[in-house]
């Protein structure tokens, strides 16, 4: 293999590596009390994460090392990074100073940390689940990422009467701790966003999520983000509902 045609296999790893440094940067600007920031380095990190799948496609690439490399760095980018900004939403919301923390006694502070344990976990169970060729079995770890950064857009908008009840209250934070890690690995089907045809008849799902997207985009602007993750996790159960019910009817004649 020539070096030229070497580069060109490397491509993708290459913008993985650039997705984990972005999600390291997004943990540095949580850190750094810039969570709006983090924020958009989570996005960036997600945008990362579509680009090298979609270049390993393009250029017929795909390598066991690309594998692992890629969860490795969702886990920083979706897991990790996003835990980081739920710890300082938590600790803002309960008062607490930035100069103390966890170690300081305050103990629930490290109930966030869930999201990037249950991320992890999510990772790897769906490296070795094959049911999840075509779509999903529990939240994608980024859609729960930009949920929870999509908290941070949302109480610096104009619809901060939505997300200060919120992002300002310890017992929803603490609620959304547990909530998301559950959705993370529940066995809830949650299907693909990506569209093979434009017929409304296979399509349906993305059209419908992608025509309420738009819609919360025009109406909320910046605020939508986690809107839209809401959107996608309720659709998806109300399918799973409906084609449990449409398999139920065919059972029984």
């Amino acid at each position: 293999m020539d070096s030229k045609k070497r580069i060109i296999r490397h491509i993708p790893n290459g913008i993985t590596l650039l997705n984990l440094f972005s999600g390291s940067l997004s943990i540095v600007a949580a850190f750094e009390g810039r969570l709006e920031l983090a924020g958009l380095l989570v996005i960036v990190s997600g945008l990362l994460d579509f680009l090298d799948g979609f270049t390993a496609r393009l250029i017929g690439v795909y390598t066991q090392l690309g594998k692992e490399l890629d969860s490795l760095s969702d886990v920083v980018s979706f897991g990790v990074a996003p835990a980081v900004v739920l710890f300082h939403l938590l600790r803002k919301s309960l008062g607490i100073d930035s100069c103390h923390g966890i170690f300081d006694g305050h103990i629930i502070l490290a109930v966030p940390f869930l999201v990037a344990v249950f991320s992890s976990l999510r990772l790897g169970l769906f490296n070795i689940d094959e049911r999840q060729t075509s779509s999903f079995i529990g939240l994608p770890t980024p859609a729960n990422a930009f949920l929870i950064v999509g908290l941070v857009f949302g109480a610096n908008s104009n619809w901060t009467a939505i997300y200060n009840p919120i992002v300002n209250s310890p017992t929803v934070l603490i609620i959304l701790s547990f909530v998301l890690p559950f959705l993370l690995v529940c066995e809830l089907p949650m299907f693909s966003l990506k569209i093979k045809s434009l017929k409304p008849a296979v399509a349906y799902k993305q059209l419908t999520f992608l025509a309420g997207a738009l819609a919360f985009i025009v109406v909320f602007g910046k605020a939508s983000l986690s809107i839209i993750i809401v959107w996608y996790i309720i659709l998806s159960f109300v399918y799973f509902l409906r084609e449990k019910l449409i398999k139920k009817r065919y059972r029984n004649g």
